[in-house]
């Protein structure tokens, strides 16, 4: 009986000074984060686009005539000036409608003398009356049609003899061969290209450009660099930019121009910056990690600073997005100064207490963060 007295005065005894201690709370250390300062400027748009060196001016050469291919005078890479011979087709049949054409000619010119020859005769005899004025009248017709004739049988030598030399294809410009598309022995359409020749001394830059970004791209300012040297930029200008979409990609071509004269390489691999500077809209860029949501709306993690001890809790902010880049986007809404949590944004909650970078995280400042 006295050791079940002594039991339960120890148990109230333990009661009573258990219901005059204090709880003591759970105090957690601030979570470590980073952030960004949130800093305004003018709106910038930048895409980037990729395209090829081409000549402005490259012309295909063809063939006048049609024919088998008997020589072949240039290859792909060679230089060739205005007037020099690039390849020559067989001209055999062509020869013999040069000569045909020849001998059609010289017997209309015969005709025409002889009708000459009768018409000044019967002239002559008019005068006297021994012919009709019907009989002097077809003499004139005769002679006329005849001259005729050997005019039409000059142009169609004429004809023939360029068409012979037509045989023989020469450049119609000085520059640089980019393609052949033909062999010897290959018969060849009339007008059927066969070679192309750009003109090196001016190349530019060609790009196709999406029908949404087509109004910011004739506003913007560019820059250009090639594959080969990626670190090397120049300024290009806007020089044609095609009013029709193409059909099949549905983007339309653009072609730019170096703004200082420079050699490029004809067929190189370049890629193109378009910058426009958006007058009037201040953005700020945050990086992509940092953006979250709040209500399906765009939101940002503000810290809003607790003192010298350089801790602080973060709240939720809604934000307007305006704009993507590769690994940034464009926003307002918090006020400039204001510092943005870049990473764990998933791991935040309203209130949290967070260190800044840079913090002394101690006992007296978590006892302090407990205390608040």
């Amino acid at each position: 009986m006295k050791n079940s007295l002594t039991a339960a005065g120890a148990l109230a005894v333990a009661v009573m000074l258990s219901a005059c201690s204090p709880d003591q709370p759970t105090v957690q250390a601030p979570r470590p984060v980073r952030t960004v300062e949130i800093s305004y400027d003018n709106a910038r748009e930048i895409n980037r686009y990729v395209g090829t060196v081409q000549s402005r001016h490259e012309v295909d050469q063809a063939f006048r005539v049609g024919g088998k291919v008997a020589q072949r005078k240039v290859d792909v890479g060679q230089f060739v000036r205005e007037g020099d011979m690039l390849a020559v087709l067989d001209d055999s049949d062509y020869r013999l409608a040069e000569e045909a054409s020849r001998q059609q000619w010289a017997a209309a010119v015969e005709q025409a003398r002889q009708a000459e020859s009768d018409r000044q005769r019967l002239t002559a005899l008019k005068a006297d009356g021994s012919v009709s004025a019907a009989d002097d009248e077809r003499a004139h017709t005769t002679a006329q049609t005849a001259h005729a004739t050997a005019e039409a049988e000059a142009r169609k030598l004429e004809l023939a003899r360029n068409r012979l030399k037509y045989t023989v294809l020469r450049a119609s410009r000085s520059g640089v061969v980019t393609s052949v598309r033909f062999e010897v022995g290959q018969v060849v359409a009339e007008g059927q290209p066969v070679v192309s020749i750009a003109n090196p001394g001016e190349p530019e830059l060609v790009v196709d450009v999406p029908e949404d970004h087509l109004s910011a791209f004739k506003e913007a300012r560019f820059k250009a660099s090639l594959a080969s040297t990626p670190n090397e930029t120049f300024d290009v200008a806007l020089r044609e930019l095609s009013p029709q979409a193409a059909a099949q990609t549905r983007t339309y071509r653009a072609r730019l121009k170096p703004v200082s004269a420079r050699s490029l390489p004809l067929g190189a691999t370049a890629t193109l910056v378009a910058e426009r500077v958006m007058t009037g809209a201040s953005v700020a860029a945050v990086p992509a990690t940092a953006l979250t949501q709040s209500s399906g709306q765009p939101a940002l993690w503000i810290v809003t600073p607790a003192g010298a001890e350089a801790a602080g809790s973060v709240e939720l902010v809604q934000v307007a997005v305006l704009g993507y880049r590769n690994d940034e986007v464009l926003v307002s809404g918090p006020q400039a100064g204001a510092l943005v949590v870049t990473a764990g944004v998933q791991k935040m909650a309203p209130g949290m207490q967070v260190a800044l970078p840079g913090a002394a995280i101690t006992e007296a400042n978590i006892t302090q963060q407990a205390a608040r």
